[in-house]
């Protein structure tokens, strides 16, 4: 059962082939089983996946249908899930327990998902490794040296090793779609807005989005389906109409006009994935797309302005850890001042203090126009670009990283060359335009992704691509040795 998608799951629940339960049951002793070489899981919630598989059954029995209705997933460990500890894979909140259910949370549960557990992640989802948790590094089913992506990479891991279906996931820099790349997977990050951000804990407010994690397009609109919305308690959530993502599926590509920025074929793209980059588009040809070169001439500015705001808004979000509302809390304090400096540093790991001084630094008194207003500036004309190619073209299409995965530790001690492995996915996420992952190959024996980016809201569009894609490669269908 484990090698079943979403939709596959859907079918046999709904022709009585197996239980919900029958299938949890199944899939959390895989888990058991295998997740302490892959280390993908924080937190497993089996008392209540069993609770959320009885009555999804019952559901079923009484007539109900739905695609989500007793379908297995889990959620990345930064959605708050009511009575179960959300960590944001953090010393900081390893003791928290949210009060609530973040929106994307309740919407899911409402629609009968059954909540396998929480999956590990970079601390505060700052990384592109997912070797940054507390709860130490998550690793690649396709090869256990090296590093799944980040910082989804718990979601991902998971996912990629049939532990489960489909996950939830988060992007602010490209950490849905990198990890995707990295394990096989397609990974959708829908535009910003799309999907309610609250209850699920910020690190650059004006840059995070959730979204799905699956192995094929069709799953990924069938999650997207149940998470997408507005959301009244989300000051930034769009009141948009969210069409039906799986009836777009199956739309011709013929006449679609697809862009391909001459921009990304720079020196950093490995050779080897550029191949299957235009290997990809001739597929798309073949299927009636038609294919344009464009050009994105602000790209190069955007890693520099992406690690000025994101550090700057995340230098904000986490000062509400502070060691006295709630969290983790020094020992014997002397005095406020120390209670404040212990706690922060001994509650966040290296990376995420890094990120909070430069972002402080970026914010202070003298440097604010030199850095962050700076910043926002290239914010504005990397928008620019995508909205004069989108006059032209429908579909903007390039790799999704420069390299496959590293080994586990290779860049630890050059945090600026991790974040040069973001080039291709962060300027999505500074425009808020949807962007997906899907699967175009293999190098080393790692998978590589292939990218595409759409206009705004044009998610539907991006999952008729990739479905059409997938439905003439099999690169979706690989499984990681032993799993």
């Amino acid at each position: 059962m484990h090698h079943m998608t979403l939709a596959e799951i859907a079918r046999g629940l709904a022709d009585k082939k197996f239980s919900s339960e029958e299938l949890t049951k199944a899939l959390l002793a895989r888990i058991a089983q295998l997740d302490p070489q892959l280390n993908s899981f924080i937190s497993l919630t089996e008392e209540l996946a069993l609770g959320q598989a009885k009555a999804a059954d019952a559901r079923r029995a009484n007539g109900e249908s739905g695609a989500l209705l007793g379908a297995p997933i889990a959620h990345k460990d930064l959605f708050c899930t009511q009575g179960i500890r959300t960590s944001c894979g953090s010393k900081m909140l390893d003791n928290f327990k949210a009060p609530y259910d973040a929106t994307v949370v309740a919407k899911l549960a409402a629609a009968g998902t059954v909540t396998l557990g929480k999956t590990n992640m970079d601390e505060f989802a700052m990384g592109s490794a997912n070797e940054s948790s507390h709860y130490g590094a998550v690793k690649n089913p396709w090869n256990l040296e090296h590093v799944p992506g980040g910082s989804s990479g718990g979601s991902a891991a998971a996912v990629a090793a049939r532990l489960l279906p489909a996950a939830t996931a988060t992007d602010t820099g490209g950490s849905i779609r990198q990890p995707a790349a990295f394990t096989n997977l397609t990974g959708l990050k829908p535009t910003y807005g799309r999907v309610s951000r609250w209850g699920m804990i910020a690190y650059a407010s004006s840059l995070d989005q959730g979204g799905p994690l699956a192995r094929t397009a069709e799953d990924c609109a069938i999650l997207l389906q149940g998470m997408a919305g507005f959301d009244p308690n989300d000051s930034t959530s769009i009141d948009e109409p969210v069409p039906d993502y799986s009836a777009s599926l199956n739309g011709s590509l013929q006449g679609l006009r697809i862009g391909v920025p001459k921009e990304y074929f720079s020196a950093g793209l490995d050779p080897r994935i550029a191949e299957l980059v235009h290997n990809s588009v001739k597929e798309l040809e073949k299927l009636g797309a038609v294919i344009k070169e464009i050009s994105l001439p602000n790209m190069q500015h955007a890693i520099p302005a992406y690690y000025v705001i994101a550090p700057a808004e995340a230098s904000s979000n986490l000062s509400r850890f502070d060691g006295v509302r709630f969290g983790y809390r020094c020992e014997n304090p002397e005095n406020l001042v120390d209670l404040y400096k212990r706690s922060r540093g001994e509650g966040f790991g290296a990376e995420v203090q890094r990120r909070i001084m430069v972002g402080a630094y970026a914010l202070s008194a003298g440097y604010y126009d030199a850095y962050y207003l700076k910043a926002q500036k290239i914010r504005r004309l990397v928008k620019n670009d995508f909205m004069a190619a989108f006059n032209e073209v429908d579909i903007i299409l390039g790799p999704t990283t420069p390299n496959p995965a590293w080994k586990l530790g290779a860049k630890n001690s050059d945090p600026v060359a991790e974040y040069l492995e973001d080039v291709y996915t962060i300027t999505a996420n500074l425009a808020g335009l949807p962007g997906l992952s899907m699967p175009a190959g293999f190098v080393d024996g790692l998978p590589v992704g292939v990218q595409l980016l759409a206009p705004y809201f044009q998610e539907g569009r991006l999952l008729n691509v990739a479905h059409q894609y997938q439905l003439n490669t099999d690169w979706h269908t690989r499984t990681p040795t032993g799993f």
